[in-house]
């Protein structure tokens, strides 16, 4: 073996029993000293192969707090170690200082690893508003994956009636990607309020110019409570040239067992040609009946 090699496996060592030690120190209950040193340690443990040793070291650089910071965005930008970057990803949503944002973003945009783009999206949910115009970012760029968007999708879902303002401004956008997105996470905020804009929102969004937005709009009115002008757009889509239109405006009308929808579906049913879209007809048909029997 040569020095250097002899020299690199003594210095892991080292390092490997001072981490022991700071483990030891805190399950035993005792403060860790905040200092760069300990810090470097606890983000170095945060490697380990053991899930249990890695969640004993997040939780106390989360109780660190932003004094961590800087390390761990490091670690969640720059490490080679895979594990080490999704519990820099998942700690920093323990420390929560919103500074770590334009960070979490370039990991979940660049990061190749799937977990570590999940973990940073998690991440990102806990800012709320302060994370809106992040994610939107997000569903702007062309260059995204599907599961880029989704994930941004559902981090903007998470943060809801959070961001009342920031969701409606989204819902405006140009960018079809974020009025699909923006508009699917106004539920909570519609369903509690019923505010004024919002409907006016909603019902921009099921005319939208994009197919798409009107799905994720028609989607949405089936989860809230009946409102009676959005069931008769909801009829008129039933004639929609789009088979995925169709198809989740009788889903709505059957969530929202619509008894006045029997005779349309019925009708829609005769001159349906996608077979995927008839199953659903006659499940929408034979699922309002049995409530309207009960």
């Amino acid at each position: 073996m040569n020095n250097v090699l002899k020299s690199q496996l003594n210095q892991e060592n080292k390092e490997e029993k001072l981490i022991n030690e700071l483990k030891n120190q805190i399950q035993s209950g005792k403060e860790i000293k905040k200092t760069h040193h300990n810090i470097k340690l606890l983000i170095k443990g945060l490697g380990n192969q053991d899930g249990l040793k890695r969640r004993i070291f997040a939780e106390q650089l989360g109780k660190i707090g932003n004094f961590a910071l800087p390390e761990l965005i490091n670690a969640l930008l720059k490490s080679k170690n895979v594990i080490k970057r999704r519990a820099a990803a998942k700690t920093l949503k323990l420390v929560g200082d919103p500074k770590a944002l334009p960070s979490l973003l370039k990991a979940l945009i660049t990061d190749e690893d799937q977990v570590v783009q999940c973990s940073a999206a998690g991440a990102m949910a806990i800012f709320g508003e302060a994370a809106v115009n992040h994610l939107v970012i997000i569903l702007e760029n062309p260059l995204c994956s599907e599961m880029q968007y989704g994930l941004a999708s559902w981090c903007l879902a998470f943060i809801g009636a959070e961001a009342p303002n920031a969701l409606r401004k989204a819902a405006a956008s140009k960018n079809t990607k974020v009025r699909s997105a923006a508009i699917s996470a106004l539920e909570e905020q519609i369903r509690t309020n019923q505010d004024l804009e919002d409907l006016v929102l909603l019902n921009n969004a099921l005319n939208d110019s994009s197919e798409n937005v009107q799905i994720e709009a028609i989607k949405l009115v089936g989860k809230l409570n009946k409102i009676e002008s959005f069931i008769t757009i909801l009829f008129i889509k039933l004639k929609s040239l789009n088979p995925e239109i169709r198809k989740n405006s009788v889903l709505s009308l059957m969530l929202l067992k619509e008894k006045e929808a029997i005779n349309p579906l019925r009708d829609l049913l005769k001159v349906e040609k996608e077979e995927y879209v008839k199953k659903i007809i006659t499940l929408a048909i034979k699922k309002i009946n049995t409530t309207q029997s009960i």
